[in-house]
């Protein structure tokens, strides 16, 4: 890594989007192994497809999850390390990665193949659509390890400041899902089952890609490593008390959307293929918000490594102002194209189209402006290694909010699955005030995961 991918110095709000930009491409991208799964079997399987592919795709979320967020600890403590330039910490740090990615991809592939069937009987997964999930989730399943490894990887990367190399490997492999994609589910006849096929192959190749690119430019990889592995206790404890809570946060947040996917399949196919689409749209409107979040995590790591407490201070402001202003272009942009939107996913029954616009009217609105708040400062937390903040915010929004409030809206007072909407909607207001009052009480001024004599207060 060459100085330009420091974020200890120049100017703030050019750093922050230098280096989101090249994550929201890539989050863009990455996000079209789903999209584009949708897209073209919602035009061949029809709305059966839809809705099965939009069931399996949240346990694809869950999976996700644990395996960014278990990375992201890797990816803190080595931005930390970056900060206090101490090359040898980096190094160290990344190998316990990699070990702990391992066992952990190896783990939740188990777990996964045991429990898919189980949750899409208990979700009420339409009948019709019951086997298609049940086959693309097993597919998806056996691809665990490559995103585990590519998120790694790329993990590491942002951590060191890198933010453009990640967008290679997923431009890369998202050509080669989408031209798999028309392959497989379309000539080939192998339906939904053909879309996973295709998306764990991307995946693959995407890890393998990022790999050789780590050797290739001797990062972690140099002579002087070569047969140097043992076991670092502290860093591994380390990644794991950033990663972990990290992991739940996610978790928790995507297992309600699942447990609120199965309040939504109660009210039938149309509803349920209604509110997927929905979702994957909202996703997209999410992109640039992620991708401020996670520069704030990397600049606030490298600036706690370094001891730069001001300039940590500075990058949450004006995060918090960027993104903002983002996500509101965002949203009067959906809420404008809302109908065009929906109806690019393929389904023209009109109570499809009807919920879904619906669904958009609701949950991208002023929630989604509460929404990059409370993303903004929980990225803070992780970056400045406080995760456990944004694990408790996480099940503020889920067990306290979205879960509770859409049930009593919805069930107790009979306003149907618009009543999920609104409580979905209203999730992120309560983790925001947490998150501000995080900030505000400049307790993590004082946190940090390493401990180094390289420290400096340079603005």
């Amino acid at each position: 890594m060459t100085e330009e991918h420091s974020l200890l110095t120049g100017s703030v709000p050019k750093k922050l989007a230098a280096f989101a930009f090249p994550l929201l491409l890539a989050n863009t991208l990455q996000s079209f192994y789903n999209v584009v799964d949708m897209l073209v079997v919602g035009q061949i399987v029809g709305d059966t497809g839809l809705a099965a592919i939009g069931n399996a795709s949240k346990l694809c979320y869950i999976i996700n999850s644990i395996c960014i967020g278990m990375t992201m600890g890797g990816a803190v403590l080595i931005a930390q390390y970056k900060g206090a330039d101490d090359k040898k910490g980096q190094t160290e740090s990344f190998q316990m990665l990699a070990l702990l990615s391992l066992v952990s991809s190896l783990l939740v592939t188990i777990v996964s193949l045991a429990t898919c069937q189980p949750l899409f009987k208990m979700l009420n997964v339409p009948a019709d659509a019951y086997q298609d999930a049940c086959d693309y989730m097993k597919i998806i399943c056996c691809g665990t390890v490559f995103v585990f490894g590519y998120n790694a990887v790329c993990s590491v990367l942002k951590g060191l400041g890198d933010s453009k190399s990640p967008l290679y490997f997923v431009g890369i492999a998202t050509v080669i899902n989408i031209v798999l994609d028309i392959i497989l589910v379309g000539p080939s006849g192998m339906g939904t089952a053909g879309a996973a096929y295709a998306t764990i192959t991307a995946q693959g190749i995407s890890f393998v890609i990022s790999l050789f690119y780590l050797k290739r430019h001797k990062i972690f990889f140099s002579m002087e490593n070569r047969g140097k592995f043992t076991l670092q206790w502290d860093k591994l404890a380390a990644i794991v008390k950033v990663g972990l809570p990290t992991a739940i946060q996610m978790v928790v947040v995507n297992t309600a959307y699942l447990l609120v996917a199965g309040m939504l399949n109660q009210f039938g196919t149309a509803v349920s293929a209604a509110s997927n689409v929905g979702l994957q749209i909202n996703t997209f409107a999410g992109m640039p918000c992620w991708a401020i979040g996670q520069a704030v995590t990397a600049m606030a790591g490298q600036c706690m490594g370094a001891g730069q407490i001001e300039r940590a201070r500075k990058v949450v402001k004006i995060s918090l102002v960027m993104n903002v202003a983002v996500t509101l272009v965002v949203v009067i942009g959906v809420q404008f194209f809302a109908e065009p939107l929906i109806l690019l996913f393929g389904s023209t029954t009109p109570e499809v189209v009807n919920d879904g616009v619906y669904y958009l009217r609701v949950c991208c609105s002023i929630n989604s402006l509460i929404y990059a708040v409370m993303y903004t400062l929980d990225s803070f937390a992780i970056g400045v290694g406080a995760a456990n903040v944004a694990m408790i915010n996480a099940l503020l929004d889920a067990v306290i909010v979205r879960l509770p409030v859409s049930w009593l809206l919805a069930f107790v007072l009979n306003m149907g699955f618009s009543g999920i909407y609104y409580g979905q909607a209203l999730s992120p207001v309560l983790p925001a005030i947490v998150g501000l009052l995080y900030f505000t009480s400049r307790k993590w001024e004082h946190k940090t995961l390493i401990q180094s004599s390289h420290k400096g207060e340079s603005l």
